[in-house]
C-alpha cells in the first residue's frame, strides 16, 4: 500500500519559522540594564557597575544646590544607570561608587550640598575650582576618610575654614585660594599626616599662625600668603617644637620636605625663624610685605637649592650676610628691598641682580654705580707703644669717634640756629616790604614827582632832606626798595630799560636814558620819560626790563590801549580796589598821564610840575595835597614847599 506524506501548507511553515526565531530571541538576548552597561563597559570614566543608591542621592542633592547656567549637569537626568558609565559630566566611578567629582570652569554657582557631600564616602577628587560657588565649604568633608584632593580655588566660598579637614587622614591636597574665607586658621589640619600642599592664599584669614602647621613633616608647599595673619612666624619649623614621635623622627632624619614657603603681605612681625634654615629641600621662601624686623639669617646661606628669596618690604636691619654669597650659583631671584638694611651688597649678590633688589635701603651701599661704599681707610702702622697698650688703642679711637660726632652734632645744631635767624630776618624783611599797597605807590610816584618838578624848576638836585621826607631811613636809591619809596632826580636817571641785576629787594638798573638819548646830563623831559616808565611799572606789576613780543613796557601798554583792552594792563592788586568800584576813574587817569609822560617825542612830555599838579588831582579825598589817603596811608607828598 502505497503511502503519501502530505506537505503543508507555505504559510504553514512561515509561522513555524518565526515562532522559532522569537523563541531564540527571548532565550538569547540580555536585559535592558544588561546592554547599556555591556555598551559603556569600556568608557573611560565607567567601571560597568550601577551607582549605588547612596551615592545617585548624593549628586542629585549636589546637582539640586548648584545652579547650572550652561547646562553642564543636564545629564545628570536618569535612574543613575548611566551614571557610572561616563555618561555624568565630571563622575568618575569604581565599583559602583563615586570616586571624583571634576567641574572646573563650568560657570556653577550656587552653594556646595553638604548632605550631598556627606552621602558620597568613597570620594577621593573634588575639583570645583574656577566656578563662582559660594556659600561655606562642607563640613562634613572630614566624613569621607578617602578624600586626597581638594580644589576649590578661584569660587566665592566664605566663611572659615573647616576644622574638620583635619579627620582626613589620607588628604594630601587642599587648594581653597582666591576666596573669601575668614577666622583663624585651625591647628586641627595638621591633624592629616599625609597633607602635602596647603594654599590657602588670597583670602581675609587672621589670627596667628599655627605652629603645628608649619611644624608639619608631610608638607611640601604651604602658602597663606595674601591674608591678615598676624603675630609671630612660629619658630616650629623642621619640627623644632613638635613633640610628636614622627616629628621627632624626622627631625633626627632631615626628612622634612618643605620646598615652597610663601606668608608674603601679612601683618607678621618679629625676626625670620631660625629653624628655616633647617629645611634643606628649600627652593622658594617669601616672606615679603609683612612687619619683620631683626637681621636676615646668616645661615639661610646653607640651604643648597634655594631659587627665590623675598624678604621685601619689612623693617629688617644689619648688613646682608656675606653667606649668602654662597647662593649665587641656585639663586634666580632675590629681593630685600625697602628695609632698614646698612652696609656693603656682597659682591656676589650685588653683579647677579639689579638695583631694584636693593633699594629703598638708605644705608646700603655697592648695588649700583650710583650708590659707591667709602673707601674704607688703610690701616695705620702700629707703634710699639699701642702694641704694649693693648686694648687702650681701641678705647682711644672709640673717644675720638665719639668726639667727631659730638662736633658734627654741634655743627649742625648751629647751621640750623643761622638758618632759623637768617629765616627770621628775612621774614621780617618781607613783611615789611608788602605794607607798600597801591597808596604808597601813589606816594611813591608822587614823591619821585616832586623831585623832578624841584630839579627841572631849579635846575640844580634836591637835597638830600627833602628826598627823605617821605619818612623814615631811605637811601632813595632804585637799588634799595625798602620803605615808603621816595626817589630824587637822581633817582629816576637810573629808571632805565637795561639792568644790570637782581636781588631780593628789586633790580638795578643802568643809566640808559629810555627815549636812546646817552647824553652825559639829563634834562627836564627825560626825568618825566623816566617818572613815566615808573608810573607804568606801578600799575601794570611789570618790570620796564620784561620784553612781550619785542615791546618794551611803554610800548606794551600803548598798544593794550590802542586795542581797547585797558583792563588787562593793570596789576591785579588795582584790579580789585577798581572791581570795587573806588579807583576805577583814578586809574584810568593815572595810565593816561604815564602814556602822555612816556610819549616818544619829548616835545610832547608835560613838565614835571604840571606832572605833579595833575597826580594831586587825580589822588581821590586828597584837598591841597595833605590829607591822608582812602586806606589809610602815608600822603603822596609831605607838603607843597617843593613848590
Amino acid at each position: 500500500m502505497l503511502l503519501l506524506q502530505r506537505r503543508p501548507p507555505s504559510r504553514l511553515l512561515h509561522c513555524y519559522a518565526a515562532a522559532a526565531a522569537t523563541l531564540l530571541l527571548l532565550v538569547f538576548a540580555p536585559s535592558p540594564a544588561v546592554a547599556q552597561v555591556q555598551h559603556h563597559r569600556h568608557h573611560p570614566a565607567g567601571d560597568g557597575v550601577i551607582i549605588s543608591q547612596a551615592d545617585y542621592q548624593g549628586l542629585q542633592a549636589i546637582k539640586h544646590d548648584l545652579s547650572d547656567p550652561y547646562g553642564f549637569l543636564r545629564t545628570w537626568n536618569d535612574s543613575g544607570l548611566t551614571a557610572c558609565s561616563g555618561a555624568w559630566a565630571g563622575i568618575k566611578c569604581v565599583r559602583g561608587a563615586v570616586v571624583a567629582i571634576t567641574l572646573p570652569w563650568k560657570g556653577l554657582a550656587g552653594r556646595l550640598s553638604e548632605r550631598g557631600l556627606a552621602q558620597l564616602v568613597g570620594l577621593r577628587r573634588l575639583s570645583l575650582h574656577d566656578n563662582a560657588i559660594a556659600g561655606q565649604i562642607p563640613s562634613s568633608l572630614g566624613f569621607l576618610p578617602d578624600l586626597r584632593g581638594v580644589y576649590l580655588f578661584n569660587n566665592r566660598f566664605s566663611g572659615a575654614v573647616p576644622a574638620s579637614i583635619g579627620a582626613c587622614l589620607a588628604l594630601q591636597s587642599f587648594d581653597a585660594s582666591a576666596n573669601r574665607l575668614t577666622g583663624p586658621l585651625p591647628a586641627a589640619v595638621a591633624n592629616s599626616t599625609k597633607l602635602i600642599r596647603l594654599n590657602l592664599s588670597r583670602n581675609q584669614l587672621s589670627g596667628e599662625i599655627p605652629k603645628q602647621i608649619v611644624a608639619s613633616p608631610s608638607l611640601l608647599f604651604l602658602d597663606l600668603s595674601y591674608n591678615n595673619l598676624s603675630g609671630t612666624i612660629p619658630d616650629a619649623f623642621a619640627g623644632s617644637s613638635s613633640s610628636s614621635s614622627s616629628a621627632l623622627k624626622a627631625s633626627i632624619t632631615g626628612s622634612y620636605q618643605l620646598v615652597f614657603l610663601s606668608l608674603a603681605h601679612n601683618d607678621l612681625d618679629g625676626p625670620v625663624p631660625e629653624s628655616l634654615t633647617r629645611l634643606k629641600k628649600l627652593q622658594e621662601v617669601d616672606l615679603a610685605g609683612n612687619k619683620l624686623n631683626g637681621t636676615i639669617p646668616a645661615q639661610l646661606g646653607s640651604l643648597p637649592d634655594l631659587k627665590t628669596l623675598d624678604l621685601s618690604g619689612n623693617g629688617l636691619s644689619g648688613e646682608i650676610p656675606a653667606s649668602l654669597d654662597n647662593l649665587t650659583a641656585t639663586l634666580q631671584s632675590f629681593n630685600v628691598s625697602y628695609n632698614n638694611l646698612s652696609g656693603a651688597v656682597p659682591f656676589s649678590l650685588a653683579q647677579k641682580f639689579g638695583p631694584d633688589s636693593f633699594a629703598g635701603n638708605i644705608q646700603l651701599c655697592g648695588y649700583s654705580a650710583s650708590t659707591p661704599c667709602p673707601a674704607s681707610p688703610s690701616p695705620a702702622p702700629s707703634s710699639p707703644v699701642q702694641e704694649s697698650t693693648g686694648g687702650n688703642g681701641h678705647g682711644k679711637s672709640k673717644k675720638k669717634l665719639i668726639l667727631i660726632i659730638v662736633g658734627i652734632v654741634a655743627g649742625a645744631l648751629l647751621l640750623l640756629l643761622l638758618c632759623c635767624l637768617l629765616l627770621c630776618f628775612l621774614t621780617r624783611k618781607r613783611s615789611s616790604g608788602a605794607a607798600g599797597t597801591r597808596s604808597a605807590k601813589q606816594a611813591a610816584a608822587k614823591d619821585a614827582t616832586t623831585g623832578a618838578a624841584a630839579a627841572g624848576g631849579r635846575g640844580e638836585k634836591p637835597a638830600a632832606e627833602s628826598a627823605e621826607s617821605g619818612g623814615g631811613d631811605v637811601g632813595g636809591k632804585l637799588v634799595h626798595f625798602d620803605g615808603p619809596l621816595a626817589f630824587t632826580a637822581d633817582d629816576l636817571l637810573c629808571a632805565t630799560a637795561e639792568i644790570m641785576g637782581k636781588s631780593t629787594y628789586g633790580t638795578v638798573y643802568k643809566a640808559t636814558l629810555e627815549d636812546g638819548s646817552l647824553l652825559k646830563k639829563a634834562n627836564a623831559k627825560t626825568d618825566v620819560y623816566s617818572l613815566g616808565v615808573i608810573i607804568l611799572e606801578l600799575l601794570t606789576g611789570k618790570s620796564p626790563a620784561d620784553s612781550t613780543n619785542g615791546m618794551d613796557l611803554p610800548q606794551w601798554v600803548a598798544s593794550i590801549v590802542k586795542e581797547e583792552w585797558t583792563s588787562e594792563v593793570f596789576d591785579l592788586e588795582l584790579m580789585r580796589d577798581a572791581a570795587a568800584g573806588n579807583v576805577g576813574d583814578e586809574l584810568m587817569d593815572t595810565l593816561k598821564l604815564a602814556l602822555h609822560c612816556v610819549d616818544p617825542s619829548p616835545s610832547v612830555r608835560p613838565e614835571a610840575r604840571e606832572v605833579l599838579r595833575q597826580l594831586e588831582e587825580i589822588r581821590p579825598g586828597n584837598e591841597g595835597g595833605a590829607g591822608p589817603s582812602e586806606e589809610g596811608h602815608v600822603p603822596l607828598s609831605a607838603g607843597g614847599d617843593d613848590e
